[in-house]
């Protein structure tokens, strides 16, 4: 999936604002401008939108992990060069602090069952035979299960 599809869903998943938004990347010792924030927030078609690169989103993610979890100790790790589905899944799993049964659950929530198997082959190294690339319907459920979570109140189910 895009990243700036996937920045716009996190943000209104866990209503976010643009000072929050800003807050994140300084967490992860990165300093971002409200305007920047607001042009990866855009959609494709407008003249100001501005495509977030893997390393930015990944510092993003960095920041997202610090605010839920606390800074570990020691320097920021640097972020990514590249970033695909299971990374970003990743991320957000370590952000959460999420177990398979709760990838599970959410997943649930969205009519869809898997297993701890499907669960475990997305985390694999890629060199391993059991891994599996996170699909983009794939992941997508998965953050439309976190906006059922989190803001039930705005969702409506699939039905």
């Amino acid at each position: 999936m895009e990243n700036n599809i996937v920045l716009r869903q996190l943000r209104y998943i866990f209503d976010l604002s643009d000072d929050q938004m800003i807050d994140l990347f300084a967490q992860a010792e990165v300093e971002v401008t409200r305007s920047q924030v607001s042009n990866w927030l855009k959609k494709e078609d407008h003249s100001d939108y501005v495509a977030i690169t893997d390393s930015e989103f990944a510092t993003f993610f960095n920041g997202f992990i610090n605010h839920k979890r606390g800074k570990r100790e020691g320097p920021q790790p640097p972020p990514e060069k590249r970033l695909n589905n299971n990374i970003i899944f990743r991320k957000i799993k370590i952000a959460l602090n999420y177990k398979d049964t709760d990838i599970m659950a959410a997943y649930k929530l969205v009519g869809m069952r898997i297993s701890k198997h499907e669960i475990s082959a997305i985390f694999r190294n890629p060199k391993q035979n059991q891994y599996r690339p996170c699909e983009d319907q794939f992941f997508r459920n998965f953050l439309y299960g976190l906006q059922l979570k989190y803001r039930p109140e705005t969702t409506k189910k699939r039905k």
